[in-house]
Parts: C-alpha cells; sequence; structure tokens
C-alpha cells in the first residue's frame, strides 16, 4: 500500500497535530464507533476524539496495518493512504486516552472500520482461450461448450456480477448470428440459424468474440473483458437413413433390424412418432436407436409407410429435429391373375372381316404395376363350337385384345362361340370365359305385301289421330333387330306432312293417320309414295329398291264448316269516358266454303257495345263505367248468311281504363261521434273515399263557408287521406250535429264532394264508447210495445204446440181448429205490430 509523502502528507499530519476539528461535526467523546471508508480514497481524515482531564494524550492499537493512525495530542482518527477492499475488507483497532503520565483514563473502545468496495477489478477468463466442438443441425439452446469469467471485486455487489455476449464471430455468412451465449451462465449453444445452416462441408471453423462485462451490463462505467473462442464444426450425425426396402412376406424371424439413427447427443432416448392413423404400426426402435421391423409386410395391403425417428431427454422434450423414415415394400409375385368379369360377352356382326376387333378380354394383378409379376399373359386354349372351323378367333398375348382370324361367321351355322382364355403371370394362371353373340347383319330389305294400296276417300273433319289405312310389309333379317324392324315414311305427296306413319313393334305393321287437319280447300287429293325402311344400315352389297315402296291415294270430300275468325283471340283498351258510338276495333271471319259471314254478340249484359252484322265494326253503345265493370267479356258470333246454325264464337275482352269520374266522399265505416259533455281538445278521425280507381294527388279537406260551421268546428288535413275534425268549443246540445264536410279529390279534372257528416255528442260508457239514444219512432220499440210482442209471440208458439198436439188425434178437425187459429194470431200479431 502506498503511503503519501511530500506535502500533501505534512499538510494532514500538520492538521492531525495541531488543529481542532470541531466545526467539522466529526468530533466526539471516546466510545466503541464503526466506520465505513470506500477503498481506494487517499488521505483524508475520519474523526476527532475529544479527551476529558485528566487525559491528556490518545493511543491506537491493533489493525493499522500502516495506514490507519491516531494523532496523540488532537485525537485526530486519519488515513495517510489508501484503503483496499481487495487486500482487507475489515480493520478492527482499539483506542484509549491517557493522562500525563502514560496511564490510561479510558477505553480501550474497539473502533471498526469497513472498507467499502468499488469496482476497480475487470473481469478475468479462467482460458485465455476456448476451443469447443458442435455438430451440425444440433438443436438451437442446447450448450455445446461453457466460458467462464471471474471478477475480485465485492460478489455481493453489482461491481462482480458478470454478463456475457458475443460481439462478433468469423465469419457470419448470413444477416443472424449462427452462435448465441446464455448472459449469465456463459453457456454457448447454436442459434436457430446456425441449427438449420451450419454444414462442415462449406465451413467447419468459427471464431467467436466473447465478452465478459461486470456491473451486470447496466452502466457505461462497467469493466469488460473479452477472449477467443475456436468452435470447430463436425457432421451431423443424426441423420435420416436412406429409403428402407423391405421385401413383403418375408419369413425371416422377427423383429428384424433394417436400418439405425444415431444422435449427436449421448444421453438421449429414442422414439417413433406416427402420423398417419393405422390400425397396427409394424416398427419399433431401441435405445440405440436401432429400427426393426416387427412383422412380415403385405404390399397389397399398404406399399409404403412413412414415421419419425425422434431423440427426447430426460423430462420429454426433443433434443434434435425429427427425421422422416421411409419403408418401401417391395413385391413379390403372391397374387394370381384375376378375370374382370366371370362372363366375358362380346359381338361380332356376321359379316365382320377378318383382322377386325372383337373386343377385349380383361384381367388384374394386385401384385405391383409395371414388374414381371404383375405382367400377364393372354392365349385362347378352346372355342366351342369349333365350326366353321376351330381357329376362328385369335387373342394378342400381352393386350388381350380378341380378333376374327376368318371372315366366314354364319349366324344361321352358329349365333354363339364359348372361348376358354388362359391368363398367366410368371407364377399364376387363370382361366376366364368369353361368349361371342353372332349378330345378323342387315342383308335382307323390307319388301311391301302390295305395291299398291290404291285410294280411300276421307271428309276433311275427320280429327287428327284417326287412322284411314293399315300397311304392312315383312324383312328376313333377325326378328327383334334394328336390322328387321321397319320404318315407315311418306316419300312422296306430303310436303307437308299432314300424315303420319306408326310401326307396330310387334308385328311391324304400318298404322297411316291424319297428322294434321284436312282441309278440303287446300288440298282435296294426296297421291303418296310410302317407303319401308331399317334403322340399321343395310350392308354394302344390297340396296333399297321398288319392292320396298308402295303408292296409296286419297280423297279429301268437303263438308260445310262454320266461318274462321282470323284472329285467336279478341282485346281492346279504351278509357271509360270515350263517347258512345266510338269504333272499339273490328273483327273479320271467313267462310272455308266461301258463303257471305254475318256478325253478332252475345252476353252483353251492360248494352256497351253493338257489332255491324256486315262489317264486324264493334262501336260503344252507350256509356261505360269502369266502376260497374272493369274487365268486360262480350263473345263475338259469326254464322252463315245461308246457314246460320255454322257459326262460330270468339271471346272479345274489353279493358276499361279509369278516368276521373267520381267526387269523393267520406268512409261511414263507424259513426262520428264526441263524449257529452265536450271538455276541449276531443278530435275525430275521418276519411276520405273515392270510387275511382287511382287518386291522382291527395285529398284536400275543408268546411262549408256558413255561420254555423264556421263557430262551431274546425277541421285539420292528417295526411292524403284522413283529417281531424274538432269542436271549437263545449256548449254543445246532446244531439245529432249535421257537419257540412268538403273534400276535393285534386285529380284531372279535379272533383269535389260535399257530405253532411253526422256528428253524435253523447254520453259514453267508462271504455269511451257513445251510448247514442236513438229515437223510438225509428228504432226500437218501447218497453210496453215490447212486452206486448212477448205475449203475442208466447200465444203463438202455445197456439202451435197445442195445434199439433190436437193433429195427431183429430186431424181433420184440429186442421180446421188450426186454420182458424192461426187466423186469430195473425190479426193479434198485425195489432201488436
Amino acid at each position: 500500500m502506498l503511503k503519501l509523502c511530500g506535502l500533501q502528507f505534512l499538510l494532514v499530519i500538520h492538521l492531525a497535530m495541531c488543529q481542532d476539528l470541531g466545526h467539522l461535526h466529526v468530533t466526539g467523546p471516546l466510545k466503541d464507533m464503526n466506520f465505513s471508508i470506500p477503498e481506494g480514497a487517499g488521505v483524508r481524515l475520519i474523526y476527532q476524539f475529544t479527551s476529558e482531564p485528566p487525559a491528556v494524550s490518545f493511543r491506537a492499537t491493533g489493525e493499522k496495518d500502516g495506514i490507519i493512525e491516531v494523532a496523540p495530542r488532537t485525537g485526530i482518527l486519519y488515513l495517510n493512504g489508501s484503503l483496499d477492499w481487495e487486500t482487507k475488507a475489515v480493520h478492527r483497532l482499539q483506542v484509549e486516552s491517557l493522562d500525563e503520565e502514560g496511564n490510561v483514563v479510558k477505553g480501550p473502545y474497539a473502533v471498526t472500520i469497513y472498507v467499502e468496495d468499488v469496482n476497480d477489478n475487470p473481469p478475468i477468463f479462467d482460458q485465455t482461450k476456448y476451443n469447443g466442438v458442435v455438430r451440425q443441425n444440433s438443436r438451437a439452446g442446447k450448450p455445446f461448450m461453457q466460458v467462464h469469467a471471474t471478477d475480485r471485486d465485492d460478489p455481493t455487489t453489482p461491481h462482480a456480477q458478470i454478463m456475457y455476449s458475443i460481439l462478433h464471430h468469423f465469419p457470419n455468412p448470413y444477416p443472424e448470428m449462427l452462435f448465441q451465449i446464455d448472459s449469465a451462465t456463459g453457456e454457448i449453444s447454436l442459434s436457430r440459424t446456425g441449427s438449420i445452416n451450419l454444414d462442415p462441408q462449406k465451413q467447419d471453423t468459427f471464431t467467436l468474440v466473447v465478452t465478459a462485462r461486470d456491473m451486470a451490463g447496466m452502466t457505461t462505467n462497467a469493466f469488460t473483458s473479452s477472449t477467443d473462442v475456436n468452435v470447430t464444426v463436425k457432421e451431423s450425425l443424426w441423420k435420416a437413413p436412406p429409403t428402407i426396402h423391405i421385401q413383403e412376406n418375408s419369413t425371416q424371424v422377427h423383429p428384424v433390424n433394417i436400418s439405425q439413427v444415431h444422435s449427436n447427443d449421448p444421453d438421449v432416448n429414442f422414439d417413433i412418432v406416427v402420423r398417419e392413423n393405422l390400425s397396427k404400426f409394424p416398427f419399433s426402435i431401441d435405445q440405440n436407436g436401432i429400427i426393426y421391423v416387427t412383422e412380415p409386410l403385405d404390399r397389397e395391403e399398404k406399399d409404403t409407410y412413412e414415421f419419425f425417428a425422434v431423440t427426447k431427454d430426460d423430462v420429454g422434450e426433443l433434443v434434435d429435429k425429427p427425421l422422416r423414415i421411409n419403408v418401401i415394400v417391395e413385391d413379390i409375385n403372391d397374387n394370381p391373375p384375376v378375370c374382370q368379369q366371370p362372363l366375358t360377352i362380346m359381338e361380332v356382326q356376321e359379316n365382320e372381316n377378318a383382322g377386325s376387333n372383337i373386343g377385349t378380354v380383361l384381367a388384374t394383378d394386385k401384385d405391383e404395376e409395371g414388374t414381371l409379376n404383375s405382367r400377364l399373359q393372354f392365349k385362347i386354349e378352346s372355342q366351342v363350337p369349333a365350326v366353321p372351323e376351330s381357329n376362328l378367333f385369335f387373342i394378342q398375348q400381352d393386350t388381350g385384345v380378341l380378333q376374327l382370324i376368318h371372315g366366314s361367321l354364319n349366324k344361321r351355322i352358329a349365333s354363339n362361340y364359348s372361348l376358354t382364355v388362359l391368363v398367366t403371370d410368371a407364377v399364376f394362371q387363370t382361366i376366364c370365359d368369353v361368349q361371342i353373340h353372332v349378330i345378323d347383319t342387315n342383308d335382307q330389305i323390307p319388301i311391301f305385301e302390295k305395291s299398291d294400296y290404291h285410294n280411300v276417300t276421307v271428309a276433311e273433319s275427320l280429327p287428327v289421330g284417326t287412322v284411314i289405312l293399315e300397311i304392312q310389309a315383312t324383312d328376313g333379317d333377325e326378328p327383334g333387330t334394328g336390322s328387321s324392324y321397319i320404318i315407315y315414311q311418306m316419300k312422296e305427296g306430303d310436303p307437308n306432312n299432314t300424315f303420319i306413319i306408326e310401326t307396330d313393334p310387334e308385328t311391324n305393321r304400318g298404322f297411316v293417320k291424319i297428322n294434321k287437319a284436312l282441309d278440303f280447300e287446300t288440298t282435296p287429293v294426296y297421291n303418296l309414295v310410302i317407303n319401308a325402311t331399317n334403322p340399321e344400315p343395310l350392308v354394302s352389297s344390297v340396296q333399297y329398291n321398288s319392292s320396298s315402296l308402295a303408292l296409296f291415294k286419297v280423297f279429301v270430300t268437303d263438308v260445310d264448316e262454320p266461318p274462321v275468325f282470323r284472329e285467336m283471340v279478341y282485346k281492346a283498351e279504351v278509357s271509360e269516358d270515350i263517347p258512345v258510338n266510338t269504333l272499339i276495333m273490328t273483327v273479320e271471319a271467313y267462310d272455308p266454303e266461301g258463303d257471305t259471314v254475318r256478325y253478332s254478340l252475345e252476353g252483353d249484359v251492360r248494352k256497351w257495345l253493338k257489332i255491324d252484322s256486315i262489317t264486324g265494326q264493334i262501336h260503344t253503345a252507350s256509356i261505360l263505367d269502369r266502376e260497374e265493370q272493369e274487365v268486360y267479356t262480350v263473345e263475338v258470333v259469326a254464322s252463315e248468311l245461308n246457314n246460320a246454325a255454322q257459326k262460330s264464337k270468339i271471346s272479345l275482352t274489353l279493358q276499361l281504363n279509369d278516368v276521373n269520374d267520381n267526387p269523393p266522399g267520406l268512409a261511414t265505416d263507424y259513426p262520428t261521434f264526441f263524449c257529452y259533455p265536450v271538455n276541449g281538445g276531443e278530435r275525430a278521425l275521418i276519411r276520405a273515399t273515392d270510387a275511382d280507381k287511382h287518386w291522382f294527388y291527395s285529398f284536400s279537406f275543408s268546411l262549408a263557408d256558413d255561420m254555423y260551421t264556421r263557430n262551431n268546428w274546425e277541421i285539420s288535413k292528417v295526411n292524403g287521406t284522413h283529417a281531424y275534425l274538432s269542436p271549437k268549443h263545449a256548449n254543445f246540445e246532446e244531439k245529432v250535429h249535421i257537419v257540412p264536410v268538403i273534400i276535393n279529390d285534386n285529380g284531372n279534372p279535379p272533383l269535389e264532394g260535399k257530405v253532411n257528416l253526422e256528428v253524435h255528442m253523447c254520453k259514453c260508457s267508462s271504455e269511451k264508447s257513445c251510448l247514442i239514444e236513438v229515437e223510438r219512432e225509428h228504432s226500437w220499440p218501447s218497453a210496453g210495445q215490447a212486452v206486448g210482442i212477448l205475449i203475442g209471440v208466447l200465444l203463438i208458439i202455445g197456439a202451435i204446440l197445442g195445434g199439433v198436439f190436437f193433429h195427431m188425434k183429430h186431424k181433420e178437425k184440429n186442421e180446421k181448429k188450426s186454420h182458424q187459429k192461426d187466423a186469430r194470431d195473425k190479426s193479434e200479431l198485425n195489432t201488436l205490430a
């Protein structure tokens, strides 16, 4: 420890020896005392002890270490140098006071000086250089080495709290650091980027500059030290093995070792993770990373497997990235060929050429596609019947395509052939049955039973669908096929398709029917040529000829027909206010036989229309009114002049458009009343109505301009259809008041209506219902009249009952009395009434 000397030292000694420090407030009597002094503070005064007679001096003993002294005469405790916490943290002294003779007056007292640590020591790494090894793809955050530094400062203070960091590393080819360090422990691990990208093939050594900073890294006054860490990257042991190939249906004793994985970390637990939902999983792994197949595999059941090998630590956390394990199950020839159908049926026409493809025999093999295990070959084993030859058919060995060798099939010789086809793979064989149907070709044309059906006479009034002739042709081809079915058509003489021919599929008989209405005036005679054909094309060597044609003539006779209107329906739309004699429309009809037509109307119940019997012009006969009937329908009748019984009818619909021709009024859904006596502020809602279809504008409401109305009532509009009527005062009599209300529809033209509205001033019930008292002579009878009527009714009922009783015993007598009684009762009833 250095001591002060020279002028500074002499000054402190002078102060300690000669000066009184009472003014510094650091003086006091001798007693046990504790002091805290920062280290490295240099020469300084600590305290001055004051003496009490007979004491004249002081003496200090103990752990002064040549730095701590007490001035004997002045009692000043001082430092003549700097304290050092790292050398000695506590100094314990004993101080006593002495008299002139050197005898102890007081003491000794304990004086303890605690040295306060300051941050005056930098961190020091325990190695000047570190070397470490890390495996490629090691787990991010798992430490592979550690650095350590110490600090001589007080460990209970931040002065000795060290934080580690990586300043940089060389090289660093990525934006992110490849390595990371735990700031508190100094453990170095790979970052996520390093775990993914480190590759010893590209860069196998790195130099990390690691810093240790005291003061917990919280102040710029902290000390920082650094060291180099050399890291060698080695190839990862944790690698997925190549795809594993396992032959199906293995006869080895299971489980069988099929592969092994190795971890970079020796203290891990191996496991398998399966993502597929399998009923059973035939693989396992032991704690040495050896992967086993636990049972024989079946490629036809499942041909590939994929799972993951993982490593876990003792708490079940993943250590390495999962490795994908792929297994391919290799095929062996363990499945025979299978015919796609138990019986394959094909068809071939009897005139098919040699070499034509008839069809394909289909078979499958469950073994792996594209390998020799699933290669199928075909061969015809037998043909039944073997006529006219035993080798009529050929099958392509590798495709199963069946072909005709000789073009000599004849349905009349053999209509069906059965083939036995042998299908083989490298080990197994299967028999597939094939049946070939020989189809008749269309080599026969239809032949009519007669070439001329002469003629038929029909009336033009025959309905559509009437059969007018039956025809017959025959075909020598196989029945029930397209080669023998006959289609009859009009080849000539019917350009408008007036006739149609339907064929009975069982007998090939044709029925000539009327397809469109006949018209003598248009076509009185049809010279028809009918041909018969098949839907199936004829073979190339055969052509249709005159045997497939027949002649037929139709004579149409004239029938007196009623007139025919030019239009199917007549409609008109007019305003309801058109004048009388306005032309509505003109209807027109003609007679097919050329007779003159006359017109009339039926159903004109309102007598609104009239028709000119000669021209067919329809005029209005009277004023129309939409409010009476908006859509008006009548029937127009067209009849022959010389035969009125021949007539036709058609509807005429007249749509009337509304015009504003009705003045508005007030709705009378309920009586208008006010409860008597009037209190003031009451109002009654009234509603305007109009018989016209459309209200052109909203209604206006006003009151008649007379003295009574102006003094007693007022009206206010609510909306386009309603208004409020209100009394102006409360001095109204209890009776019916007549209020003249004027309503204007604001239409075009505007129409105005005046309504004398009856307003009842009446006593009301608790529910505010008006109890209207009606004059007796105009409504209900008085009480006396009501009693009289009741007595009369009872007498009538009694007389009827008595009459019924006596009628049952004395019919004739009672009938007479009954008539007299009835007469008397009627007289009494009239009197009462």
